[in-house]
Parts: structure tokens; sequence; C-alpha cells
């Protein structure tokens, strides 16, 4: 058996949500208390009970770009679809004229970012060749010049038009909802369903899953009761689904995500800490920020990517506890979870949920570490 075959479980395809509950805060919640060796069984609507002012609550603010792009090759009007990853703004030469073959897509001036996009379609594609991406009545709104194969489907791409890539992306983006959830094909629900309440930087091609369960009524519960809440970000990356492709742990290349916690949430943090307090991590995004802030063994401000790998052994210096959704098997976020919480401990929650018809993965329910 390898390292990785431990970290493997069978779930029933029925246990994967394909949509959230109509009220957010009506999931499920597991409460898995290590101290005691004990699992509990409650609803999210119930955290301001099990929680105190003792406990501070560490929020990813970050907002989910509408990444999944759909259109054709403009040359021959072969279907292509594609997710966009990450804007590196850089001077680029302007894109040419289309090469023909499809509708026009006007812009006021031509692009001058790079976008790298993980491209899908039939045949090979060639530098400099275009893609035309459609807007959501399928008309041709922008144009692609795919400038450099950067390897496993991933491309370098010019677009033709200048402007915010956030503001493109609203034009011609759809909600890049992961394939287990209905296919990957979006609903008019899923624009504000998958997306946090407390969302404000873009970023993310992927939702931070623990904090869809939050609703402005259910912040204002923590607030009335003392407990407070902190934001920091991390931006989600399509790395966060990739399968670990090695035996061992140790063989893992973690993928990078940007992430930022300013100095007065790190001091404010750092103090609630000292004073006797637990930081609640919502969700791995801000368990990966917090304990990449305090890797000197004090928690700092902190501006940069992460590539920080959680697995046995590690110590960790910031996060007191954890609200989680369920994670796939084999996966980075699992290991992390089973790191935090105890092996044997999460080996016996995850055959409880499951046992107990838990919802599973980014529309599930939800775990909390304590």
């Amino acid at each position: 058996m390898s390292e990785l075959d431990q970290y493997d479980y069978h779930l029933p395809e029925e246990l994967i949500a394909q949509q959230p509950l109509r009220r957010r805060s009506d999931a499920r919640l597991m409460l898995v208390d290590r101290g005691r060796q004990r699992i509990d069984h409650y609803h999210i609507r119930d955290l301001p009970e099990l929680l105190t002012p003792r406990d501070a609550l560490v929020l990813n603010d970050t907002r989910v770009l509408p990444a999944r792009l759909t259109g054709f090759r403009t040359r021959t009007g072969g279907r292509w679809s594609g997710l966009f990853l990450a804007d590196a703004p850089q001077p680029a030469k302007p894109s040419g004229p289309s090469q023909g073959g499809g509708a026009s897509a006007p812009c006021r001036s031509p692009g001058r970012n790079i976008w790298q996009v993980m491209s899908k379609t039939r045949g090979t594609l060639q530098p400099g060749e275009e893609v035309t991406l459609v807007d959501h009545r399928g008309q041709a709104a922008l144009r692609l010049e795919m400038v450099a194969d950067q390897g496993g489907g991933i491309w370098a791409a010019v677009p033709n038009c200048d402007g915010e890539t956030a503001d493109l992306l609203e034009k011609v983006g759809r909600v890049p909802l992961p394939p287990y959830i209905r296919g990957g094909e979006m609903v008019a629900a899923d624009v504000d369903q998958y997306q946090t309440v407390f969302a404000s930087k873009p970023g993310a091609v992927a939702a931070p899953t623990a904090g869809l369960h939050f609703t402005d009524e259910l912040l204002a519960r923590f607030r009335a009761a003392g407990i407070s809440t902190y934001r920091v970000t991390l931006h989600v990356g399509l790395g966060t689904f990739r399968p670990i492709g090695v035996t061992q742990l140790a063989d893992h290349t973690m993928h990078r995500e940007w992430g930022t916690i300013d100095q007065s949430t790190a001091d404010a943090l750092d103090a609630h800490r000292r004073g006797g307090g637990r930081l609640v991590a919502i969700g791995t995004t801000s368990v990966r920020v917090l304990e990449t802030a305090a890797a000197s063994g004090a928690l700092q401000a902190w501006t940069g990517e992460t590539s920080l790998f959680i697995r046995p052994p590690y110590t960790f210096r910031a996060v007191d506890a954890l609200l989680t959704n369920f994670h796939f098997p084999r996966s980075t976020l699992l290991i992390l979870v089973r790191t935090f919480g105890g092996d044997a401990l999460m080996r016996r929650a995850y055959e409880e949920a499951i046992r107990e018809n838990y919802r599973f993965y980014s529309y599930g329910d939800a775990m909390l570490i304590i």
C-alpha cells in the first residue's frame, strides 16, 4: 500500500450535493471534538451557540471570477472551452486582425494583458491561433490570441480587448463549477450560490466552500454573541482540484495560490490568541493563509504566493479550530484535515458522515473540528 492509499475512501455518488440548500445555514454540521474524541450532530445555524467570545472566526474574502469560458476556434469554427486561471499584466504585442471564419468581436483598443487559460478543444492549437469567446447570449464578444503552449493544456493568451480582466470576464465568463456538480454546467442561481456573502476581492477560480454556509443573518448573530470575525484573502486556484499523482506525499509538488493578511488583522489575531482565545479558520484556504503567515512561529502580516502542503508530521502554529466541508479522497485538502483533526478520529468522522447521509463537497454539509 502506498502512503496515498491511506487517504482513500468510497463515497456513494448520491451523496455528492448538486445544489445548496435553500437557506445556507440549514446545512448539517458535524462537531468533531478532538479532546473528548467525540462526534455530535448539529446545523450551521447552531454555530453562534457552539462558539463563544473566546473564538475569533477567520474568513476568506476572495471573490470567485466567472472563469469558465466557451467559444470556437476563429479560423475553423471548431468548438473550444477553457478556464481562466490567472492574469499576468505585461506589455504584449496587440492582437492582429481576425484570422477569419468567425464573427467579429469589436473592442475599443487591443488588449495588453496576458491570460493563463486552461484550453480544451479537438485537434491541436498552434501559437498565434485565435479563439473567439461567446457571451451569455451566444454572441461573439472577445477574441484570444493563443500565444504560447505552457504544457498540460495550459496556454498563455492575449485578449483583443483592453480593460480590467474582471470586467472582461463578466461579459464572457460563466460560474466555474467543479465537474462533479451537474457536469460543470451552471444555472442562473449559481451566480449567487457559488459565492460567499462576504466575497470582495476578485481572483478565485473556485469557491472557498466552507464560507458558502454563512448568511448575513448568521454573521449578525455572531456579532450579537460577541464573536469577532476577521478577513484574509486566498485566491483559490485550479490546483486545489488536481489529484496527487505520486505514491509518497513528500514527492508531491504543491500548487501555489496568492494570499494576504494585513498588519492590523495579524496583530489583532495574535493578541486574541495570546489572550487565551482560539482562532477558528473558516475553510482550508484560511488555514493556508494563517499557517503561512505564522511560519516563523508568530503570526505576522504576509502577502505573496504560498505552496504550503500541510501533511504529517506538521505542527499547527496559528489555527485552533477548523470549519470545513467534506473533501475528495486522495486530495491535499483531505490530508490537511486529517493532519489537523487526527487520523483515526477523522476516519471515524467520514465513515459516520457517509452512514448518516451527509451531503459532500462544494454544495454539501460541513464539520467543525475543535
